[in-house]
This record gives C-alpha cells, sequence and structure tokens, in this order.
C-alpha cells in the first residue's frame, strides 16, 4: 500500500494546471526522442507557466478582495513563499571564530574573495563549521591548473 503524503502544490492551482502539470513530466521523460518532443515540452512548459501565473494572481485578488480574516490568509501566503533567508551557515573565518551575524559572514566572505584576485602569495584561510581542514592554496599553483585548462578547452 501506497503511503499518502501531504499535496505540496500551492492552493491556486487548478484543474487545468495540473493537468498541464502532468503533460509536461510525461514530455520531459520523452524529450529524448526526438526534437518534436523536445518542442513539445517547451511549448507545454510555456502554457504552465502563463497558467500559473494567472492562476496565482486570482488567487491573490481574491485573498486581498476578501474583507475580515483576509490579512491572515495573505500572510500565509506570503510566510509559505518568503522560505528561510538563512542559506549560509556558520562559518569561521582566518582567525578560526565562529561567525553567524549575516553581515559579518558577507564582510568575511568579501575579504577572502578579494584576495582571490590579488597579487599576494597565499589566499586567506576560510574554514567550515563542520570541517577540520581548513581550505589554501598558492595563487600561483591556481594559475597553473587554470592554464591547463584552458589548454584543455581549446
Amino acid at each position: 500500500m501506497k503511503g499518502c503524503r501531504k499535496n505540496s502544490d500551492p492552493k491556486y492551482y487548478n484543474k487545468v494546471i495540473k493537468q498541464l502539470k502532468s503533460k509536461v513530466r510525461k514530455e520531459y521523460n520523452r524529450r529524448k526522442l526526438g526534437v518534436h518532443c523536445t518542442e513539445k515540452l517547451k511549448q507545454l512548459s510555456k502554457q504552465l507557466l502563463v497558467a500559473k501565473k494567472s492562476a496565482q494572481e486570482a488567487y491573490l485578488k481574491s485573498v486581498l478582495s476578501k474583507e475580515g480574516n483576509c490579512w491572515s490568509d495573505f500572510y500565509k501566503y506570503v510566510k509559505r513563499h518568503k522560505g528561510n533567508k538563512e542559506n549560509i551557515p556558520a562559518i569561521k573565518d582566518y582567525n578560526r571564530r565562529i561567525i553567524t551575524d549575516a553581515i559579518e559572514k558577507a564582510n568575511t566572505f568579501n575579504s577572502y574573495y578579494s584576495t582571490v584576485f590579488s597579487s599576494e602569495g597565499n589566499i586567506l584561510l576560510i574554514q567550515g563549521e563542520n570541517t577540520g581542514n581548513p581550505f589554501t592554496t598558492n595563487i600561483k599553483t591556481m594559475r597553473r591548473r587554470v592554464k591547463v585548462i584552458g589548454k584543455k578547452n581549446q
């Protein structure tokens, strides 16, 4: 017996969108059969995007036009689409200090990446919290490796 899972589709998905979604999945699986399948996949994908956008706009209009509890529905919608903004986990800077603040992380990455394009001999150490080994490399080694990759691609 197959277990039931919660439907992850947004509330505004209607029957037409669900049918288009199914057709896109089928054409995606057939895309290697030829150019005609690839073209049909592109066409169906565009139709699906247009249908999703119009359904989403209609849903937002209906939510905002309601009186009374409409703001709670609207904020549920916004919260669901906002997601988690914490994309970068805690990091250690070159002094092995753990950084969790977003601005400090940005400044640490800024100083780190600015050294990549400088003429200094070694790049600063940046260490992930989960790994015990720091990442360091020599600029001359990096340039040699990039040069070899460039020759292979020519």
